[in-house]
């Protein structure tokens, strides 16, 4: 079963988001990482770069795929995590700690309206299937 920490935002494309002080935390859930399988590859946006709310940002690539990454929230980008560059499998392993992809610095931040709860993500997620 997938994890899916209640104090967080998410979209329908399975990016988490956390929010503190006007910027953004961004990231892929535990399902999206599991749906991957083992990530091989993780393209970040640049430090600078101006992303649109469900604009593409960029890309996560594993074993099995390739799938973009959208910016769940508009703004700037202010950091990007340089670790998955060496180690893209903290998306796996820790895909809300370690393995968070970008931060950006929110334009505006009524745009959260827009983005599903913690409950509202689980009724979301087809229902998983017991092993």
């Amino acid at each position: 079963m997938s994890k899916i920490p209640n104090d967080l935002l998410y979209t329908r494309e399975h990016e988490w988001v956390a929010v503190k002080d006007g910027v953004a935390t961004v990231g892929i859930t535990d399902h999206a990482q599991d749906e991957l399988g083992d990530i091989t590859f993780v393209e970040l946006p640049s430090v600078g770069a101006t992303v649109a709310q469900n604009g593409e940002a960029g890309a996560v690539e594993s074993v099995k795929a390739s799938s973009p990454v959208y910016a769940p929230l508009g703004g700037i980008v202010a950091a990007v995590n340089q670790t998955l560059d060496d180690n893209p499998g903290a998306v796996n392993s820790d895909p809300y700690g370690a393995g968070w992809l970008f931060k950006v610095s929110v334009a505006n931040v009524a745009e959260t309206q827009n983005l599903l709860s913690a409950e509202k993500y689980r009724e979301f997620l087809p229902a998983e299937k017991d092993n």
